[in-house]
């Protein structure tokens, strides 16, 4: 299976400042003051743990992310793994992860703002939570209204932030004493005990790196650079915390040391004692880390906001949640359903938790440290089912050691967390669960790798393991299947607009299928490893196709199918992919007249689902003709021209030929037809004359005549020919041939069914 293939713009530098940028507000800007006032000096340590436990989970990221580059990131790793239960805690966990996240930025960019221009207080919102609401409003409105940082300014942003960073570590190398950071009581003078607890604290300041996974598709060379970037920045942002936390504490002792703006005030002491009382030195390197704080905390809040609408557009699409949420805005051209139930959310936490700034780092940390663990659980998953898609260019080291690790730190980590933040968050894991047996459930058509894994291993697992798999799976029905067998670049847009448009009408899929004929000499695994060379259009063809699919916003699949038989493989690719209907071009004299199967398997086999079949190219789609007579065949057609009209516009005109003085009985026929199809809006014709000699003649005024297959049995096209295949010959109209399969005994597969 392909996948989508966007431009690869992103360098390593580029990705590395999504996750540094991301994470450094929250580490230097905002905590340092609350998390040393819990711990004392010894919560330098606490950084260091966090990014060990960061370290380990970036590990598996890298490899989920190298395997798997979609939009949604650690949602649509566990949604894929461990299936649509499992995906729901992940999508909400993230999505309330990254709520709680974004109000724990905006107090911090609240609490700089109230430092810097003084805020008042305003009923129970204190002048923090007041600038925190302002920032929060307005980061809404901007992705509400569509701005959006480039890469070119997140880049610029985070290269300011570490020259201020590093200006401020070099002034306070001067000024650092260490008696001032081990203070009267020591290093731990609240003991050791409290270091994990400030790790639980401080974790939130870690939170960036796995944003860097979702743009792995645009990452120049991602098996290299995207590892590099997420485990690179993880441990870049762990040094600097480690250099500049210590530095400040060296500065200003643990107890008084600010928990409202902490750089801000260590900057102010820090310049003169290094300079020399220059006038305004203080207030100005005060000023500077004030606007840098600003600077990191607003990047931070409004990435956390622009992520948590991939994460609901990744839950819309495989039906987690209602794609109302998901709905784009005419002007705009951004979700803003989503953007606004996150703001709202945002704005609330804000008002009844910003209080207590431990509360909103905490719960933050919770929700993606379950998620964490979820997905290094779905990462042993892939490994152990090996599912052949899984392939990445980055495997995690000491393997399974370090994914179990990863799960078992971050849920470890969870129960250094206080009583509030782990109801608040398991709250949250119960709803999601609660909405997927309520709501998901009977939505979505995604197993999950586990559920298939233990499904096909039925006999060797014991019974309660494969009764909870099928307790959990989805009762969705996932839409019906339509492959498409692209051979031609000339009509590989017509075909995928035919299957796009019925997909789209159904809810279902398309799967492109390009089969490449190999000579009976080459042994089809040698052709496999020398494909490029033996058809290097292939990739082409299918990039094309999902190209041209992704006009109707439905889901793609691409394939390439090496064979020695050719346009015969198209039946058993039908079988083999489970397809509903296949649409193909017309193969000429590779079809007995007017059927699509060849002679040979017309007489042994029925087909395996319905084939559409195209004569022509440069289709137009402006009116259709839908001749009939009835039969199975005419029904297919009359749901092909039912989801042309319903998803393209078209105007539908439905055919009947009767014979002279038979008019009244045709038009009662086509009337009664055509309502039974939904087609009672169509423009009925009813005439009189040569069937073939009309349809050649009307049918030359539509863009498209949809033609049921003939019922004749192959001896009697033999013998007296076939109209469809006549038809077919004599139109310059583009011609559709339509067949749905029925069951026929070997006579009416030779005279016809005699209707």
């Amino acid at each position: 299976m392909s996948e989508d293939e966007l431009a690869k713009d992103l360098g390593l530098v580029s990705a590395m400042t999504i996750g540094i940028g991301t994470m450094i507000g929250a580490g230097i800007f905002v905590l340092p003051g609350v998390a040393a006032n819990a711990a004392g000096p010894i919560v330098v340590v606490s950084f260091v743990v966090g990014g060990v436990i960061a370290m380990v989970n970036a590990l598996s990221v890298s490899e989920l992310g190298t395997a798997m580059p979609k939009a949604g990131g650690g949602y649509y790793y566990i949604n894929k793994s461990l299936g649509p239960m499992f995906g729901s805690i992940a999508g909400m966990g993230d999505w309330m992860g990254l709520a709680f996240a974004s109000a724990f930025y905006c107090i911090g960019f609240g609490q700089y703002l109230a430092v810097f221009v003084g805020l008042p207080e305003i009923g129970f919102l204190n002048p923090i939570q007041l600038g925190a609401l302002i920032a929060g409003l307005i980061f809404v409105t901007v992705n509400y209204i569509g701005a959006k940082e480039t890469g070119g300014i997140q880049t610029v942003i985070v290269f300011v932030l570490l020259s201020i960073l590093t200006v401020f570590a070099l002034a306070g190398f001067f000024s650092f004493d260490y008696q001032t950071l081990a203070g009267s009581g020591g290093l731990t003078p609240q003991g050791s005990g409290v270091i994990l607890p400030a790790t639980a604290l401080v974790f939130v300041s870690f939170l960036g790196y796995a944003k860097i996974a979702t743009v792995a598709e645009e990452l120049k060379n991602p098996g290299r650079n995207l590892p590099i970037a997420i485990i690179g920045s993880v441990a870049i942002v762990t040094v600097i915390y480690a250099i500049l936390v210590t530095t400040m504490l060296g500065i200003i002792p643990w107890p008084e040391l600010s928990q409202d703006a902490p750089v801000a005030q260590a900057a102010e002491i820090a310049f003169p004692s290094s300079i020399g009382p220059v006038g305004g030195v203080a207030g100005a390197a005060a000023a500077v880390m004030t606007v840098g704080a600003l600077l990191a905390t607003a990047s931070s809040a409004n990435a956390s906001i622009l992520a948590s609408a991939r994460i609901n557009f990744a839950m819309g699409r495989d039906k987690i949640v209602t794609n109302w949420l998901n709905e784009i805005h005419p002007n705009y051209a951004t979700p803003y359903r989503s953007i606004l139930v996150t703001g709202a959310l945002i704005i609330v936490f804000i008002a009844f938790l910003g209080r207590d700034i431990e509360v909103l780092a905490k719960a933050a940390s919770v929700l993606h440290l379950i998620v964490y663990a979820l997905m290094n659980v779905g990462l042993i998953v892939f490994r152990e089912a090996d599912v052949p898609e899984y392939d990445p260019d980055f495997r995690v080291p000491l393997y399974p050691l370090t994914p179990i690790l990863g799960a078992v730190l971050s849920l470890g980590l969870v129960a250094f967390m206080d009583s509030l933040e782990i109801a608040l968050s398991g709250g949250f894991v119960v709803v999601a669960v609660a909405w997927y047996f309520v709501y998901a459930r009977n939505k979505t058509p995604h197993q999950g790798v586990l559920s298939d894994y233990i499904r096909t291993r039925e006999e060797e697992l014991p019974d309660q393991v494969v009764e909870a798999a099928n307790a959990v799976a989805p009762t969705g029905n996932e839409g019906p299947t339509i492959m498409v067998a692209v051979a031609n670049p000339r009509t590989e847009s017509d075909l995928i607009t035919l299957a796009g448009a019925l997909a789209q009408h159904k809810g279902g899929r398309v799967l492109a299928t390009h089969i490449v004929t190999v000579p009976d000499q080459t042994a089809l695994d040698t052709a496999a490893e020398n494909r490029d060379r033996i058809d290097a259009s292939s990739s082409e063809l299918l990039a094309a196709a999902k190209a041209d699919a992704e006009t109707f916003d439905v889901p793609i699949e691409t394939k390439t199918i090496l064979s020695h038989r050719g346009v015969e493989e198209v039946f058993d690719a039908a079988r083999s992919n489970d397809a509903d209907t296949v649409v193909m071009g017309y193969g000429g004299t590779q079809f007995a007249g007017g059927r699509a199967e060849g002679t040979l398997d017309e007489l042994t086999h029925d087909l395996p689902c319905d084939f559409l079949v195209l004569d022509g190219e440069g289709l137009d789609l402006s009116d259709v003709l839908v001749p009939t007579a009835g039969g199975p065949s005419s029904d297919l057609s009359a749901e092909v021209a039912r989801g042309l009209r319903e998803t393209l516009g078209v105007d539908v005109s439905l055919l009947h030929i009767v014979d002279a003085g038979e008019e009244d009985a045709g038009r009662e026929f086509l009337t009664e037809w055509a309502g039974g199809h939904g087609l009672a809006d169509a423009d009925l014709r009813v005439e009189t004359g040569d069937v073939e000699t009309l349809i050649g003649e009307i049918g030359s005024e539509y863009s498209l005549v949809i033609v049921g297959a003939t019922e004749r049995g192959l001896l009697s096209r033999i013998i007296r020919g076939s109209l469809v295949y006549d038809t077919i010959q004599a139109l310059d109209t583009p011609v559709l041939l339509t067949e749905r399969p029925s069951a026929r005994s070997l006579w009416e597969r030779l005279f016809g069914s005699g209707r």
